[in-house]
């Protein structure tokens, strides 16, 4: 295969695609990272043709999700933004178990974020009592969420205590690797979705961890986002965002900021 660039009305093409289907906004800058990240699925399809390979896009709606997986691959690791970890720690300790606490990890990759909270509440509350959902439009990421295994590194940041009580060490062909119990990770549910569409299905959560995932929209999917969100959130539940984005030039009303990058609904 070639090393044929895209050109600018190919590459419109897709921006608008990926745009409508998931919100994302690719700029100018981002034309290398679409030639090498669809390299390989223009090879498996023998064509050199960036035309092309979006005509099979369009005719194939299963080619069109593993080309959107492939754009929303994203870094992640256990424990990111330690801040985040301890406020929740407190929140925790402090809820009242009068009923289940729920906790939304919004755009949850590889399930790292879901098993990092699902470790805290485990260690304070009993198992009835509370239920970690993770979401993703990455058909790929959500399947190895529920796999529960992970390269040894990636283990680095988990808390002494917490990797002796809530992973598994791999052997024999799984050297190198570790794996989330099995036992532990049945409170923690994943499944497919989209941010940018209503999702009643999942129900009222008391906290939505919605982290570097605005910093891929423009003002106007964002304010599409939140507000979806916000049909998820009861009165008094929380919004986590990162510490690297902000909700500026958006419609807070709604929302009381707590924290640099904690938000409680008011209304």
């Amino acid at each position: 295969m070639s090393t044929r660039k895209i050109s600018s009305t190919e590459y419109q093409k897709f921006q608008e695609l990926i745009y409508n289907e998931i919100g994302i906004t690719l700029n100018e800058t981002k034309m290398s990272l679409i030639e090498s990240r669809f390299y390989k699925r223009m090879l498996y399809h023998n064509t050199e043709c960036f035309e092309e390979y979006y005509n099979i896009c369009m005719a194939d709606s299963s080619e069109k999700t593993q080309m959107l997986d492939i754009i929303t691959t994203n870094e992640t690791y256990f424990f990111r933004e330690e801040e985040h970890f301890r406020f929740l720690k407190e929140y925790v300790q402090e809820y009242g178990m009068e009923s289940k606490l729920r906790i939304w990890s919004a755009a949850s990759s590889v399930g790292v974020e879901a098993y990092s909270i699902a470790m805290v509440c485990d260690n304070i509350l009993p198992p009835n009592k509370w239920e970690i959902i993770g979401t993703d439009i990455n058909t790929d990421v959500i399947k190895k969420a529920r796999m529960r295994l992970y390269n040894i590194s990636w283990a680095e940041k988990i808390p002494s205590e917490f990797k002796l009580k809530y992973c598994l060490k791999g052997k024999g062909k799984f050297e190198g690797k570790f794996l989330i119990t099995k036992e532990f990770a049945k409170n923690v549910k994943f499944q497919i979705s989209n941010l940018m569409e209503t999702n009643s299905d999942l129900g009222v959560f008391d906290i939505v961890f919605l982290r570097n995932v605005l910093i891929y929209f423009n003002t106007q999917t964002r304010q599409k986002v939140l507000k979806s969100i916000m049909g998820n959130m009861r009165i008094g539940s929380l919004l986590i965002i990162s510490q690297t984005e902000n909700l500026n030039s958006l419609d807070l009303a709604c929302l009381e900021q707590i924290h640099p990058s904690i938000f409680k609904r008011i209304s």
